[in-house]
């Protein structure tokens, strides 16, 4: 078998998006080894700027129609050609099953995203992949129906942690296999499903990229966030906990990030009297986070359980400051626990607690010998259990079986 027989088509909320570097990476090393891709993106990009990553990815982007009513005509065609399929019916009552019990305009807007797919994927796709439970794996399920193809998950945070017990259980069972990037979210999906194929696959670091350099020159202590403006990542605690902070502490704090929260931040900032401390640099690309880490003393990672559910996973950017060399704290919460260990790599405090988070950033700030040998115990952890590239081998063996399960069928 060639790697030519293995098309695998990657269904996905939007692409290229800012924030999914780990998603671009991943991407880009299936190509590298040898497998062909074609991509489905569930929206049209938003971001003003791009990962360099995306660049040399090749595999080619059909964006579906975002709402049904935007591309009527195409969706009609669409719709068409699926009820020329003999499996039409099968998918169509597994979806109304499904609309019976989310009866939502978003649900209607699935199907026909999956229409659309199915008539305008490539013909000689073996195997459909979503990355993120919720919405892309819904609209893969009933392509991967349609079309008569297996169908895998990879499984992250927001989609897992918000999506219903019956959607998720539903489709543990219909995948070939989940992949998922924390112990917690197996133990999770496994809780549902005991017999699902799911597997831990952390997102690793590229340990090249994100590597310590010359120790900072400057006085203060330099102190770092890299996140969306939204609520599960608790900047808002972060903010009081620096306005706690001894009058005497020299800092200052650098935010990386936009969301719909930054304005309502600074104004916190502003309030509390802390705004000549505090910048906001916006959204920029991994290279400018990987640039500014090297030029500050501490990462904070203060994420929380947000009111809908919503919750961290592992932070990407938080794997990346440890790999960077830099003394880390975050919430005693979800999979952060999972890379850092308390007293020995980086400190933990407790969600929405101002108080214990200043206090961990105030023991940092006055003892030097201590970040420096959280910071170099982080670096080592990631070289140790955080490989992206253990992590790519194993996605690629998943997928080479499966190719070369399906060719053998073919024969």
């Amino acid at each position: 078998m060639t790697r030519a027989k293995e098309r695998i088509v990657v269904f996905l909320k939007g692409y290229p998006r800012i924030s999914e570097t780990f998603i671009a990476r991943e991407l880009l090393a299936l190509e590298e080894r040898g497998f062909e891709l074609f991509l489905v993106s569930l929206r049209h990009p938003t971001d003003a700027i791009r990962q360099d990553i995306n660049d040399r990815i090749r595999a080619p982007v059909l964006y579906l129609p975002e709402y049904l009513h935007q591309e009527p005509m195409r969706v009609m065609r669409a719709l068409g050609h699926a009820m020329r399929i003999p499996s039409w019916w099968r998918a169509t009552r597994l979806w109304l099953r499904d609309l019976s019990r989310d009866p939502s305009r978003n649900r209607v807007r699935r199907f026909g995203q999956a229409l659309v797919a199915v008539r305008e994927m490539p013909a000689d796709a073996i195997w459909l992949y979503a990355h993120f439970m919720h919405t892309p794996a819904s609209v893969a399920r009933y392509a991967a129906e349609l079309r008569g193809l297996p169908f895998s998950i990879s499984a992250h945070a927001r989609d897992i942690w918000t999506s219903p017990a019956w959607e998720k259980e539903e489709k543990l069972r219909a995948a070939r296999w989940t992949v998922t990037c924390t112990r917690g979210n197996v133990e999770h999906l496994h809780g549902l499903v005991p017999e699902a194929d799911v597997e831990l696959l952390y997102h690793g670091v590229d340990t090249s990229r994100f590597a310590p350099g010359e120790p900072r020159s400057g006085e203060g202590l330099v102190i770092m966030t890299v996140a969306r403006c939204v609520p599960k990542k608790g900047l808002d605690v972060l903010i009081r906990a620096l306005a706690l902070l001894p009058k005497d502490l020299d800092w200052h704090y650098v935010h990386l990030g936009g969301g719909p929260l930054r304005q309502a931040l600074e104004a916190q900032a502003i309030g509390l009297g802390i705004e000549q401390r505090c910048v906001w640099r916006g959204t920029v690309t991994q290279l400018e986070v990987a640039a500014s880490l090297g030029q500050a003393d501490l990462f904070i990672m203060p994420s929380r359980v947000a009111d809908d559910g919503d919750q961290d996973g592992l932070p990407n950017v938080l794997l990346e400051a440890m790999s960077m060399g830099l003394p880390v704290v975050g919430s005693r919460i979800s999979a952060i626990p999972e890379a850092i260990a308390e007293g020995r790599n980086g400190l933990l405090v407790p969600p929405e607690d101002p108080v214990a988070l200043a206090l961990a950033i105030e023991r940092l700030a006055r003892d030097a010998p201590l970040r420096r040998r959280l910071g170099a115990e982080g670096r080592a952890t990631m070289q140790r259990l955080f490989s992206d590239e253990a992590g790519y081998d194993r996605l690629a063996a998943r997928f080479a079986s499966a190719g070369w399960t399906m060719a053998s069928l073919a024969a």
